[in-house]
């Protein structure tokens, strides 16, 4: 872990416990804010307060780790520009351990692919500097809204068997893939978002647009980031991923999956 890489053993316990621990609760919605500018962190915070959201903040991978070790925040905000610290490094280590709504900010067009990387690390949503307070307070509800949503329907998942595929076998309940021949094939958030998207529609042609929502990515990143997905994904489902037999394209429109899906 880039935690421990960096001497860092202390901090890197108490982020681990913060998240097995068992919590109580929470009865109010809270947000944690990472960014390394004094008054943006005070602006925020306050912002967020007036509004009835707890808030917090933190300026540095140390202070990070210190606040998560305290309480369980219902949001992330984190800035992916944070001096010293890289705020992808510490993305990719709360996603090892979380999957609690993280939005990233940016404050250069420049940074796209950063953006790009950070959806794909597992960020929910993200917003360029200056932003509206308004907007970002937006962002952060629908944000929650989804993260609920999305709890409620992984419950309800939990409750139902899998998909069968020429010869596959998806198990909602555990999350796992295993091929014909009995191999564990890992997903990532994404591709396991995706792959549920087409077989829950098996024979039907999916928009951009429609994937682009099953996936959780934001609907104004451009839409050739869903075309990736698919393309990752069919690296792990198809024999030949360059012609695709089970996630065909359809030109102009999105794709269809083409196998006959059973449920149990």
């Amino acid at each position: 872990m880039l935690l421990a890489k960096t001497g860092l053993q202390t901090d890197h316990a108490a982020m681990d416990a913060m998240f097995k621990a068992d919590q109580p609760p929470r009865t109010q919605q809270s947000v944690l804010v990472v960014d390394d500018d004094d008054a943006t962190r005070r602006m925020l915070t306050s912002y967020f307060q007036d509004h009835d959201v707890q808030a917090r903040s933190a300026a540095s991978r140390q202070e990070l780790a210190r606040q998560l070790a305290e309480f369980e925040p219902s949001l992330i905000i984190l800035d992916l520009r944070l001096g010293q610290d890289d705020g992808l490094d510490l993305l990719r280590e709360i996603r090892a351990q979380s999957d609690v709504p993280v939005i990233i900010t940016t404050g250069h067009r420049i940074e796209e692919i950063d953006r790009v990387v950070g959806l794909e690390l597992g960020a929910d949503d993200y917003v360029m500097k200056p932003f509206g307070l308004r907007e970002l307070f937006a962002r952060v509800k629908a944000v929650l809204r989804r993260h609920d949503s999305g709890r409620t329907t992984r419950t309800t998942e939990s409750q139902h068997g899998g998909y069968l595929f020429e010869g596959w076998n998806l198990d909602k309940a555990t999350r796992l893939l295993q091929s014909p021949d009995g191999q564990s094939v890992a997903l990532t958030k994404g591709e396991y978002a995706l792959l549920l998207a087409f077989l829950e529609a098996p024979q039907r042609t999916l928009t951009r647009e429609q994937l682009l929502q099953a996936t959780r990515i934001h609907e104004d990143i451009f839409d050739r980031s869903i075309d990736v997905q698919v393309l990752r994904l069919r690296r792990k489902l198809e024999a030949d991923a360059s012609a695709p037999r089970m996630i065909r394209t359809q030109r102009g429109v999105g794709y269809v999956f083409e196998p006959t899906v059973e449920t149990y």
